[in-house]
């Protein structure tokens, strides 16, 4: 019995062209419509009814991929799943939270179990295995965050390589020129996260464009692996004016360390922050870029819903629908100078 894929082959198009054609739900050319037709005739081919009963049959729940590795304590997780159940409320739907590890083979039995509609996938990969598991399964899904643009998926988020690369150049505008990026950490580096990669890009962005020395340390999840890093970056000489944090999750513990140093912030040393809670700067009034969560919950939430009915792909050749947030430095965010003249 013929299936969507071979259709697909003989069409010469994506499975989800074939979906789109056969449902009507979006506009298609003409050519693609009559090569797509013709395929399913010569094949003889028929959407099973099992398929369309179940596509029409909603059970108004998003399923929310939250990967949990025991010991890694993400407070953004916990922040984005309020606000993303929030925006799915006032669509009329209640979120299920799956936070398996390698979350593969739970997407996988969200799809066949039937007990939601959509999903929304959180700590998304360069190569996302669960994005390609959904893609394949022809399942609704869209991106809290950026894997690589080729599986055609619908995502958000903020433009992490702009904000660091901005905190940055404000850095050395106010003076600063040495300087310490404390990047993400390094289990979120080695795991290939979107937003700790272009975080990384953002820096060498910046380092190609100043003559400032900035200087990449990798965070750590461990807070004496932290403090030892930081320790060694404070002890470098020239001695550092200004560190700029995109890992924000031991913010406490990094202020707590640095006043161990007998450093004052910021008289001593300035700390701008990445991608900060909005009004929730480590409980000091730092200067930041603020990360827009309610406004990235709200735009997935429309995305992962807008696919449900489709597959949430495209077809090849049209760009998927994204939000991509441009970064700016929060409302009164002032980076003070250096003290003393860098040497």
């Amino acid at each position: 019995m013929a299936t969507i894929k071979d259709v697909a082959q003989r069409a010469g198009v994506a499975p989800s062209t074939v979906s789109y054609v056969l449902s009507g739900s979006r506009k298609i050319s003409e050519e693609t419509r009559t090569a797509v037709r013709a395929a399913v005739e010569e094949l003889g081919y028929h959407p099973r009814a099992s398929a369309r009963t179940l596509r029409s049959a909603r059970s108004n729940v998003l399923a929310l991929a939250v990967p949990r590795q025991p010991g890694k304590y993400r407070g953004a997780d916990g922040t984005f799943a309020i606000d993303i159940s929030d925006a799915a409320r006032d669509h009329g739907y209640d979120v299920v939270l799956i936070t398996d590890a390698d979350g593969v083979a739970a997407m996988r039995r969200v799809v066949g179990s039937g007990m939601a509609d959509a999903a929304v996938l959180m700590a998304v990969e360069e190569r996302d295995r669960r994005a390609a598991a959904l893609r394949e399964k022809e399942f609704p899904v869209a991106l809290l965050g950026r894997g690589e643009d080729e599986p055609g998926l619908p995502w958000v988020d903020l433009d992490w390589e702009a904000a660091v690369a901005l905190a940055l150049r404000e850095t050395v505008a106010a003076g600063h020129r040495h300087i310490v990026f404390l990047s993400s950490a390094e289990h979120e580096i080695e795991s290939r996260r979107g937003y700790a990669l272009r975080g990384l890009a953002g820096a060498r962005l910046a380092a190609r464009e100043n003559t400032a020395d900035i200087r990449v340390v990798p965070s750590s999840g461990e807070p004496e692996k932290l403090a030892r890093a930081l320790r060694e970056a404070l002890a470098a000489r020239p001695a550092p004016t200004a560190l700029v944090v995109q890992h924000l999750i031991l913010l406490p513990h990094l202020l707590d360390e640095i006043a161990a140093a007998g450093l004052r912030v910021p008289e001593d040393l300035a700390v701008v922050l990445v991608g900060s809670f909005p009004d929730d700067p480590g409980g000091r009034p730092l200067p930041r870029i603020e990360l827009p969560v309610t406004e990235m919950s709200a735009a997935v939430v429309r995305l992962a819903l807008g696919a449900v009915g489709t597959d949430g792909s495209v077809p090849p050749g049209e760009q998927p629908p994204h939000r991509l947030i441009t970064p700016l430095m929060a409302t009164g965010s002032v980076i003070g100078p250096p003290s003393e003249p860098s040497s």
